[in-house]
């Protein structure tokens, strides 16, 4: 029904998972996987899939993108000399 919104949030969570596994910066990785997951929330909303949909925009991009954030920022980066 809606296959123009459907094909431009495919493209857009191609792009953000090719950023995702490309980026040197763990934060940006972390913010990248959770913007894929609010596109995929997007996604099933506009597949009919509102519960699925609102499950994953809180699980997925809320939940996980800070434990991902809180996690990185616990750790220490280590330099090479």
């Amino acid at each position: 029904m809606y296959w123009e919104l459907e094909l431009i949030l495919f493209i857009f969570l191609l792009i953000t998972a090719y950023i995702a596994l490309e980026a040197e910066d763990l934060l940006i990785s972390a913010v990248m996987l959770t913007v894929f997951s609010f596109i995929t929330a997007l996604l099933f909303t506009t597949m009919g899939a509102v519960d699925v949909g609102f499950t994953e925009a809180v699980v997925g991009a809320g939940v996980t993108g800070i434990l991902l954030v809180v996690a990185i920022y616990q750790t220490t980066y280590k330099t090479e000399d």
